[in-house]
């Protein structure tokens, strides 16, 4: 070996040692390692770039994650004097093969400990000149690692997702196991293969809503990597290196598109749209770009599992399911067109429409909730101009109790503190004109996300200023405000100003937990410092109803 490869070659190992010394040291202080985790270190890349400057030094980069085009977290170190010795041939041919050959021992040895290395391993060289560039990378692969891995997903599938309930996968092994879903050396990249697997979990999470939330986000996020890291980068460019401006590359360097893939692609698409519907359209745009018929007819019609189209005597109705867009064209102003609009819809979602919707509506009228909080969306325009008619307030109710879902939302809105649960509209209105819909409002509010919507927060108001305080209605005020964030700002028009109502008060909360009944008296008093105040400044008997509520704070 020419003796500047070899010099080179050994600076670089000793720092690599080093920088793995240190890595040991930390992975050996990690716990609980999942049964689906090969070992964590799969990268090294090595970069040496010279310097344009005769003043400045070049430098040798290490990484051993690999990087992002907007960062810069490598390892670097000076490049030694024998470097202007090295031609791009002797780098190449002498030092990269000699650099995966140490690289590759270790890899396949014990030293690091069984955790450090995953199964596979990619070593990369990369050489940026004055008037030349170099990339060289080689993927080293531990056969017996693979086959241990691959075993141990085996018993995973078999004890922990086939297996019945109330056994559940912990949720680290669901994130590996996600992503393991879209590694063609672990499985097949078919729909035929993955849906089952991903349905059977989904289904044993049903009942622990926020699971399978984290679940639904580890799968369509991994699909989303699988799309942008392996299929899409094989026929498109995408000029910053982040987002979602992919640009069909020139056809005379674009392979063509290998069908299963492609289905594939468009299946990862429709996946990933249950949390990310644009990504889902723009991917379904892409692959129509490579000639794709069915992601096309996607895009037009649905998935074909509903009719697209409705014709009615006041209503024209049309859907899809894929874009999650419903819409409806009223032809008659009046109560019944309204009524016809919401069985249409109704008999969608019973069948198993996307309840997170968005509405194109075209009407005449334009009504909507006296909430400043809420959108004034087409959506919430539909349900405010339905409200507009009492005798539809039963068909409204059916609506909402359809629709309603927890950790779910409209599609009416960029997402953000205006975004909120389906059936939003419909039942804060009903709250709003009926004490008959109270009971709606109030599982309405259980199932609200309050960590997430915000819109709500200021219902409690205009909610009071249609009603009142009365004692009657002290349960549904408590709902609504438990249902609100927070960080919800106290509710300046409720009052406790009479012995009843401070009773009744004390009578809904004695059931709650302690920090529900802090917020519940915050939101009215403002704080606790201002609810002494309150008992301070009363006189009997409503004095010692308010020291009852103080009381509940222990």
């Amino acid at each position: 070996m020419n003796q500047a490869v070899e010099a080179f070659l050994n600076d670089i190992w000793k720092e690599i040692t080093s920088i793995y010394a240190k890595e040991h040291q930390r992975i050996d202080g990690i716990k609980n390692f999942s049964s689906l985790q090969a070992g964590i270190r799969d990268y090294l890349r090595v970069a040496w770039r010279r310097s344009h400057s005769y003043v400045e030094q070049d430098n040798i980069h290490i990484d051993i994650d690999e990087p992002l085009s907007w960062s810069d977290s490598s390892y670097t170190m000076a490049a030694g004097p024998y470097m202007a010795e090295l031609t791009d041939e002797q780098l190449s041919q002498e030092f990269f093969p000699a650099l995966c050959g140490l690289v590759d021992n270790l890899f396949r040895s014990d030293d690091l400990g069984p955790h450090f290395f995953d199964y596979q391993f990619e070593v990369v060289f990369e050489l940026e000149g004055e008037h030349s560039e170099l990339r060289i990378c080689r993927r080293l692969l531990n056969e017996h690692k693979l086959a241990g891995l691959q075993k141990s997903l085996g018993n995973f599938i078999q004890t922990k997702v086939h297996s019945d309930l109330p056994v559940l996968p912990k949720s680290d092994d669901m994130f590996f196991f996600a992503y393991h879903l879209i590694n063609p050396d672990l499985m097949r990249q078919q729909e035929e293969v993955i849906e089952p697997l991903i349905r059977r979990l989904s289904d044993k999470l049903q009942q622990n809503q926020k699971r399978k939330q984290e679940w639904i986000g580890y799968y369509t996020s991994a699909f989303d990597h699988w799309a942008q890291d392996h299929f899409l980068p094989q026929y498109f460019v995408r000029p910053n290196d982040y987002g979602y401006d992919w640009r069909l590359k020139e056809a005379s360097i674009r392979p063509v598109a290998d069908t299963g893939e492609t289905d594939f692609f468009l299946y990862t698409a429709l996946q990933i749209g249950i949390t990310k519907p644009d990504i889902r359209q723009k991917y379904l745009e892409l692959a129509g770009q490579l000639g794709s018929k069915q992601a096309l007819q996607y895009l037009k019609a649905g998935s074909g599992k509903f009719r697209s189209t409705y014709r009615g005597e006041r209503v024209e109705g049309s859907n899809n399911d894929v874009t999650q867009t419903i819409e409806i064209r009223i032809l008659s102003e009046e109560e019944l067109a309204y009524g016809e609009a919401l069985e249409y819809m109704i008999n969608l979602f019973r069948q198993g429409f996307p309840k997170g919707y968005q509405l194109k509506l075209k009407s005449v009228q334009k009504h909507f909730l006296p909430i400043r909080s809420l959108a004034k969306s087409k959506l919430h325009q539909f349900f405010a101009n339905a409200l507009s008619y009492p005798a539809l307030f039963p068909k409204l109710a059916e609506y909402a109790d359809t629709v309603m879902e927890e950790f779910a939302w409209y599609r009416d809105v960029e997402p953000g503190e205006k975004s909120v649960m389906p059936g939003t509209y419909a039942v804060l209105g009903l709250g709003l004109y009926s004490e008959s819909y109270f009971p709606l409002v109030c599982r309405y509010m259980d199932l609200v996300d309050t960590e997430h919507q915000m819109a709500q927060d200021s219902y409690a108001k205009v909610f009071i200023a249609a009603h009142g305080v009365k004692t009657e209605h002290m349960p549904v005020i408590v709902s609504i405000l438990l249902g609100g964030n927070e960080e919800a700002r106290p509710v300046q028009n409720i009052t406790i100003d009479h012995p009843e109502l401070a009773e009744a008060l004390v009578q809904v909360l004695k059931n709650k937990k302690n920090h529900e009944r802090e917020l519940v008296l915050c939101r009215i008093f403002g704080s606790v410092d201002k609810l002494e105040k309150a008992v301070r400044q009363a006189h009997p008997p409503l004095m010692e109803g308010l020291k009852q509520l103080l009381s509940l704070l222990g």
